[in-house]
């Protein structure tokens, strides 16, 4: 690699290069931007839309319309781009991602290339992490564009269908990105194509991209509708798990999460359950139960993953340390997180529409993002979205001094050193910001910090409500803030008056992530937009990171090595672990990534492809060729099914299709078997095809022209309906297969195949029903 970049230069700098001269063009027209009146100005949008209706396209636009909204932004928020900005601003045109540092204004950096790409009368989504972010950027950023005749509208968790159908309809919308992807997969549960409110997705620009397209690409977004009743098998699954021994019963693989049955554990599990194969699709319920009970014991923690208050179990989000309000751990995992602790378990819901983040930003015809950390994870961004990250230097030099890490052989010698390096900061009033990785810990260092008489404030999901103001205190003199990774995002930590001359905020970070870019977020916190300040982390031996590197290894390196001392470890070969370590659970949580994304993109494809039909259906007024199409289908095969050719069960198989199309059509002159028993398999076919046709065409002279909206209505409930139920099933298959995967096949390989053969079962039943309902509408006289 070092030897490319000398062959050819480093591939940023190049960028930077052709960014920055691109830059000064648009600078260079400063002077005469500042000439035009505020008339003129804005009519400089009717003047690029009629440029680019005569076949221009943005690109060729982009120079000047840049020094437009520069100009206007002038007018309007008395600031202007400056010239990083502007760098920033032609990445995110250009469909890629911008890292710029914290600090460095990337909110004004997207009016450029939302305003340009707003040009094409498409609509611009503009992604942000939470409402009120979405609320703030829209009213001071929807000056300038309002300013320039464009309109701007904000999508907000409260408002009705018709209000978000009115925001999506203005020329730029900001929103949240649950909130796009709700809408989305509402659309796509309508009846009619009035009660759409998002319209073809055109371009997004997204705010914290590392966030969403890495941290969250694959939580799921899930509609739920009420299901069964909360099952008494949750408490006897839990009560089974809760016997079985770790290594010998079940194994935990600490990369993923994954908490399998060992051959002996499906062993217990068959005895246990009083079955024979605990790995049969007849006991999917009992494996079901079993593998969430398994997940939830093994798993999933208390104060990391999720916290019980008010005698409810409420989820934290892993990345932020924030308590997810309203979300539940879908398909039973919440429910047996419940029976493991005790609480009431609530009544399941059920699945009625999902796609994770991941899928739905591929929806957009061009995506582009910003982050303040994204170059770490560039081979993810290219290789998942097919998008490259572009450094933009930052505007003032950075003043931040980040410190070598400090190793320690213990958890309880590391913490000690963190509490002593805190009183003596405090001691000269340095602000100080320590990152926790979890709850649990920022309540361990800040039992510590009590007994040594420290005054200091605790940010985690358990004490949530003061955030803002906590944050906004961070970088006062004598202040000491511990933190869960929530203080890390969305957040400016201003320093007080006298802190630049103790030395600006000192971050402390008391262990790595799992990914070198939350580490560097953390640092971000301090030295913003030229300011002093200091980073430095504490690492132990017994950290979780060293823990899950350890995990595949048949030897510790540890071992081989003479630690003796409790202070900072100085020996060269336990930092060069420390360090390889952080990037290879790194490079093993991609690939885990990749391979889950092997999963979901079959999911993804059969969603394309119900949501396209149903789409079609939504849009088209007369389907009645597609339901006639139907009835061919549905009546030949039903045929092939049951025809035998051999003369001693023919007569059988004619009888078992006569039975089976009365039954199904209720005819009112019933199929005679003999009538039947003449014919071949082709005339058979055609015979009860028109037969059938014949009832159809009874049913329309009798519905008049209603029963064009009966057969849309029938086709879209069944849809939905089958959509639902085949969601469930492949959230099955999925622990079905994982129960496998001890088998030696290829479990990726087992699930695409199996996942075929249930959705075009699905397809094929959706056909089926739609017909059967359709021919079997009353026939009596009523309204």
């Amino acid at each position: 690699m070092d030897m490319l970049k000398k062959l050819f230069g480093d591939y940023n700098t190049r960028e930077i290069k052709k960014l920055s001269a691109t830059a000064e063009q648009i600078l260079s027209l400063e002077t005469s931007m500042e000439k035009l009146s505020d008339e003129e100005l804005k009519n400089k949008t009717e003047y690029f839309k009629e440029r680019l209706s005569k076949g221009e396209t943005l690109n060729d636009i982009l120079v000047e319309a840049f020094a437009v909204v520069r100009e206007a932004a002038g007018r309007t928020l008395n600031m202007k781009h400056y010239k990083e900005q502007l760098m920033g601003g032609i990445v995110l045109h250009q469909g890629r991602i911008a890292e710029m540092k914290t600090g460095e204004g990337k909110t004004l950096v997207a009016t450029l290339p939302t305003y340009l790409n707003a040009l094409e009368g498409k609509g611009v989504h503009v992604v942000t992490v939470n409402d009120y972010l979405a609320n703030r950027d829209k009213e001071e950023m929807g000056q300038v564009y309002g300013f320039l005749g464009l309109t701007t509208g904000v999508i907000l968790h409260d408002l009705k269908p018709d209000q978000r159908k009115q925001e999506y309809n203005c020329d730029i919308t900001y929103g949240t990105n649950s909130e796009f992807g709700f809408d989305y997969l509402r659309d796509n549960m309508v009846m009619a194509k009035e009660e759409k409110v998002q319209r073809p997705l055109h371009f997004a620009v997204v705010d914290e991209a590392d966030s969403i397209f890495i941290d969250e690409a694959r939580t799921p977004l899930i509609i739920s509708g009420q299901g069964a009743k909360a099952s008494e098998l949750y408490r006897v699954a839990d009560f089974f798990v809760k016997t079985l021994k770790k290594d010998e019963d079940y194994e935990v693989d600490e990369k993923t999460k994954a908490v399998m049955l060992t051959e002996q554990g499906v062993e217990k599990a068959e005895d246990f359950y009083k079955v024979e194969d605990f790995t049969i699709t007849d006991n999917f319920s009992i494996q079901h139960h079993t593998v969430q009970a398994l997940k939830a014991n093994y798993a999933m923690r208390n104060g990391v993953d999720y916290i019980i208050r008010d005698g409810e179990v409420l989820i934290v989000d892993t990345f932020t340390g924030r308590v997810m309000d309203g979300r539940r751990f879908s398909d039973g995992l919440h429910e047996a997180i419940e029976a493991k602790e005790g609480v009431k378990i609530k009544e399941e819901s059920q699945t009625l529409a999902t796609i994770t983040y991941q899928h739905y930003f591929k929806l957009y015809k061009k995506l582009s993002g910003m982050s303040g950390t994204a170059k770490t994870e560039e081979n993810e961004f290219r290789e998942v979205y097919n998008l490259d990250v572009v450094v933009i230097p930052t505007h003032k030099p950075i003043r931040r001094v980040d410190s070598e890490d400090k190793i320690y052989k213990t958890e309880l010698g590391k913490f000690k050193a963190i509490v002593e390096e805190i009183i003596e900061t405090h001691k000269i009033g340095q602000p100080v910001l320590v990152g926790t990785a979890s709850i649990e810990k920022s309540e361990l260092l800040s039992f510590m910090l009590k007994k040594r008489g420290i005054p200091h404030q605790v940010l985690n999901a358990k004490h949530h409500k003061r955030e803002a103001e906590i944050v906004a205190h961070a970088g006062e003199v004598g202040m000491v803030t511990i933190a869960t990774n929530m203080a890390g995002r969305g957040t400016d930590i201003k320093l007080g008056e006298g802190t630049i001359e103790l030395g600006g905020l000192k971050v402390i970070g008391t262990e790595k992530h799992e990914a070198r870019r939350i580490d560097n977020q953390l640092r971000g916190r301090s030295g913003r937009q030229g300011d002093v300040g200091v980073s430095q982390f504490y690492i132990s031996l017994e950290d979780e990171i060293i823990i899950k590197y350890l995990a595949d290894r048949e030897e510790n390196p540890f071992d081989k090595i003479k630690i003796e001392t409790e202070g900072p470890i100085e020996i060269k070969k336990v930092k060069d672990i420390v360090e390889a370590a952080q990037k290879i659970v790194e490079s093993d949580n991609f690939g885990t990534r990749k391979n889950l994304i092997k999963y979901d993109d079959t999911m993804n494809k059969q969603r394309e492809v119900i949501y396209a039909e149903r789409d079609k259906t939504v849009e088209t007024e007369d389907i009645k060729e597609y339901i006639r199409s139907m009835i061919n289908q549905v009546a030949n095969k039903e045929v092939d099914e049951r025809y035998k050719e051999d003369k001693k069960l023919k007569s059988q198989s004619i009888e078992d299709i006569a039975d089976y199309f009365n039954s199904l059509v209720h005819f009112k002159d019933k199929l005679i078997k003999d009538e039947l028993l003449a014919l071949g398999l082709k005339d058979i076919k055609e015979y009860i095809a028109n037969k059938v046709l014949t009832i159809y065409e009874r049913k329309e002279k009798l519905y008049k022209e209603n029963i064009r909206s009966i057969e849309k209505a029938i086709l879209l409930k069944v849809v939905d309906q089958k959509w639902i139920n085949h969601l469930q099933n492949m959230e099955h298959l999925k622990q079905y297969i994982g129960l496998h995967a001890y088998k030696q096949k290829d479990p990726v390989e087992d699930y695409n195949l199996r996942a075929g053969i249930m959705f075009d079962d699905m397809i094929y039943n959706i056909k089926l029903d739609t017909v059967k309902f359709l021919l079997n509408l009353r026939e009596e006289k009523e309204e």
